[in-house]
């Protein structure tokens, strides 16, 4: 699994013009399940998101994580984070996990972020076509995949 988590100040997803998540300060997490993933998966990353340490504290230095920083949860569906680019211009999709196994480890990650947060995570629409607003605070983007766990 890899996740894209970006510090913000507010994001939302909207889907056939209305909108079906939004939050203010959080994290915009978008979530990209590979084929081979597991549970296992699911819970580094949602541990790992929801300790990150990326909100600024009283010095303006990023020592706070969400949960202190009293922000809020936003996570959407990438399966274009799964991407191979190594042969030619358009990307293949061939590592992306197909639904039966896609959709239940996004739904397990987005439960285990909200335990590991504790509050809750809104999300967009697995599979719709979304339409994702996001106002990036710093910016701050961080990359995790859990098969590297750098």
């Amino acid at each position: 699994m890899r996740i894209v988590v970006q510090r913000a100040s507010q994001a939302s997803v909207t889907v056939s013009g209305e909108t079906v998540a939004s939050i203010g300060k959080g994290l915009f997490i978008l979530v990209g399940v590979e084929t081979g993933d597991t549970l296992e998966d699911a819970r580094w990353l949602s541990a790992k998101a929801a300790a990150l340490r990326i909100f600024d504290d009283a010095d303006g230095v990023m020592n706070v994580n969400v949960s202190d920083a009293g922000g809020e949860l936003l996570a959407v569906s990438q399966f274009t984070l799964t991407a191979s680019t190594k042969k030619g211009n358009r990307p293949s999709y061939y590592r992306a996990a197909g639904h039966e196994t896609a959709v239940p480890l996004y739904e397990e990650f987005c439960r285990l972020l909200s335990e590991a947060a504790g509050k809750p995570v809104q999300k967009g629409i697995f599979g719709a076509e979304m339409m994702c607003s996001l106002v990036n605070d710093g910016p701050v983007t961080i990359i995790i995949d859990s098969r590297l766990k750098e």
